[in-house]
């Protein structure tokens, strides 16, 4: 298998209760009255200008309503209906009828599959998952740049070669069937690792051009979900939700910026990328700010460490000593602003900062005897030095890594 990215246990999956809503709201009205901090902050985020005292349940119900994503009270207990309502539908077995045979359901992962066939989703499924927001991407023929791609994966997220190499080969070839099928569904979410498969596919289809109805999914919040990390986390109704609300046709704008942007990403240096930011035009709305955070994993030029690195010395600090697993979870829920990698991907992160000539961090077991999401792992001396800005990690770095086409090599003297 490749590093592409399950379901991410533990994280809500959008269903909303309106009981519990309803509750929520009478404590927030009982919490402002007794003249609550938090609570009288929440009001005043959401109905500035309204006073305390003149504070009704209708009022803090449009509170509640707006935290999670609607307009209005009513708006969020429609929406709970609706979803109650498919819900009802997928335990009964007397499921709507959402597409045909004849679809193809293409995704840069497995994480959804399952859902699907609960939501009643009677189309293929495709796993397109080459993480290219990690490892090299040269400009080389499709040949090359598969074993390019095939030897990093197998090296970075420790799987057997030819194990690698048969996935890849398997989904790339995959790709010249598109034009079999009727309709061609891409399910994407708001992060790097999807927007950049995201972009390679509208470059690929653009030049492929097959004669078949093309629909994107492109989200990046969903209503009821406080934070939305990836379609994974969502219950079947919510892909359902996806589907009647997130879906439009692959237009030719869409087409043409992906020929843009996808040898950007390639490039060597960053400019051609950054003016594609810098501009902030963007007929797929979730490209630019992914793009964005791409680039952040360059090295900051007053530590020298990318942003996943300087993130992860900063969760080791704050909550250190700590395992390996539980700083993943953290970057995911909380320090990541958008958070791209899957497990595999972080531990090559991890892997990867320990190549230096001093340590950023310290193992108190022994690696070799302990998996490595329950090493614990402490900050070094050197380590807060770096996170301060008083050294700077690339005087030491002796590793190589890539963010899209711009490698990053470090010292390599003694």
């Amino acid at each position: 298998m490749s590093a592409s990215r399950t379901s991410k246990s533990g994280i809500f999956d959008g269903r909303l209760n309106l009981e519990q809503q309803r509750k929520r709201a009478k404590e927030l009205l009982k919490s402002a009255r007794s003249q609550q901090a938090d609570a009288q902050t929440r009001i005043a985020a959401h109905l500035p200008g309204k006073s305390i005292d003149d504070l009704q349940l209708a009022d803090s119900q449009l509170v509640i309503a707006r935290e999670n994503g609607f307009a209005s009270w009513p708006k969020l207990k429609s929406h709970i209906d609706r979803i109650t309502e498919h819900q009802r539908q997928i335990a009964s077995g007397h499921l709507p009828i959402l597409d045909t045979p004849q679809t193809l359901h293409l995704r840069c992962g497995s994480d959804i599959r399952h859902g699907l066939e609960l939501a009643g989703f009677a189309g293929a499924f495709m796993e397109f998952s080459d993480p290219f927001c990690q490892g090299p991407v040269p400009d080389v023929p499709l040949p090359d740049f598969i074993e390019t791609r095939v030897r990093f994966i197998a090296s970075s997220y420790r799987i057997d070669f030819p194990d690698a190499l048969s996935r890849l080969q398997r989904e790339y070839a995959g790709l010249a069937t598109l034009g079999d099928y009727d309709h061609v569904v891409l399910w994407f979410e708001h992060d790097s690792y999807d927007q950049l498969i995201l972009a390679f596919l509208l470059d690929f289809i653009a030049t492929l051009r097959p004669q078949t109805r093309l629909d994107l999914i492109c989200v990046d919040r969903v209503p009821g979900v406080e934070r939305f990390i990836g379609l994974g986390q969502l219950s079947p109704e919510l892909l359902i939700w996806c589907w009647d609300n997130a879906r439009a046709p692959v237009s030719d704008d869409m087409l043409t910026f992906g020929q843009a942007v996808w040898p950007a990403i390639r490039a060597s240096n960053p400019d051609a990328l950054r003016a594609i930011i810098d501009n902030g035009q963007s007929p797929i709305p979730c490209m630019i700010a992914a793009l964005d955070r791409h680039l952040r994993e360059l090295p900051d030029p007053e530590n020298g460490l990318g942003l996943t690195q300087k993130l992860t010395l900063q969760i080791i600090r704050d909550h250190g000593p700590i395992t390996a697993g539980k700083i993943f979870g953290h970057l995911m829920r909380s320090y990541d602003p958008l958070p791209f990698l899957g497990d595999l991907m972080f531990w090559d992160v991890l892997v990867d900062m320990s190549r230096a000539k001093m340590p950023l961090f310290t193992y108190p077991e022994d690696p070799s005897q302990t998996p490595w999401p329950d090493r614990t792992l402490s900050l070094s001396e050197t380590g807060n030095e770096v996170l301060s800005g008083t050294r700077n990690f690339m005087a030491f770095y002796t590793g190589e890594r890539w963010v899209g086409g711009i490698r990053i090599s470090g010292a390599t003297g003694p």
